[in-house]
């Protein structure tokens, strides 16, 4: 379980390192997307070149992200049950889901998004706009991505099972943090509870 542990925190530290990288590839879409909004609307001056990579830069972050959202424990969950759920309740359904769900997905879309970015890097795609871009870095973005995704699951299903097993003390990397409204519901809870007090 140690050698799986650590292979668990090199993926880890793979997907901190992505996730730096997808921080400045917001950046860079912001600046693209209002440089070429001020330039269409003060000089009428458009690009589809410029457009398009303001899509493939947020297709990469979308997928290139969503090891490091899994990483730091901020997907989607329904809060109001997981809430309710002890730790290793919690732990058991997510190495559950990994197994069920997450890598067999994962597996299923590195396999039919291959061949179609093989097939556009071969004949060299381009998009249809004129002054459009080449497809394949787009398209080689969504197995990449899964694989991504694969490797943090793996990582995540490893962590689990090691809480599970009483080999480590958190089955997250990192929790995740309280929503306002489990800060507020928390802070009502405290109220009722002292003016409850104070009634005895």
């Amino acid at each position: 379980m140690q050698a799986l542990l650590k292979l668990s925190a090199v993926i880890d530290r793979l997907n901190e390192w992505v996730g730096k990288v997808v921080m400045w590839l917001v950046l860079a879409a912001v600046l693209i997307s209002s440089g070429n909004a001020i330039m269409r609307k003060a000089f009428n001056i458009g690009s589809n070149a410029y457009l398009e990579i303001q899509w493939y830069l947020f297709a990469a972050v979308f997928m290139l992200g969503v090891g490091y959202v899994m990483l730091k424990n901020a997907h989607v969950r329904i809060d109001f049950i997981s809430s309710r759920l002890s730790k290793r309740t919690n732990a058991l359904i997510d190495a559950i889901g990994i197994v069920v769900f997450t890598i067999p997905l994962s597996v299923i879309l590195i396999e039919l998004s291959w061949p179609i970015f093989e097939r556009a890097w071969i004949s060299g795609e381009v998009s249809s706009n004129a002054g459009g871009l080449i497809r394949w870095p787009v398209l080689l973005l969504i197995p990449v991505g899964f694989s991504i995704l694969l490797l943090q699951s793996a990582s995540e299903l490893i962590k689990r099972i090691a809480f599970l097993t009483g080999r480590r003390d958190e089955p997250f990397s990192v929790e995740a943090q309280k929503s306002d409204e489990e800060l507020l519901a928390e802070e009502l809870a405290a109220e009722a509870q002292k003016k409850l007090a104070g009634a005895n």
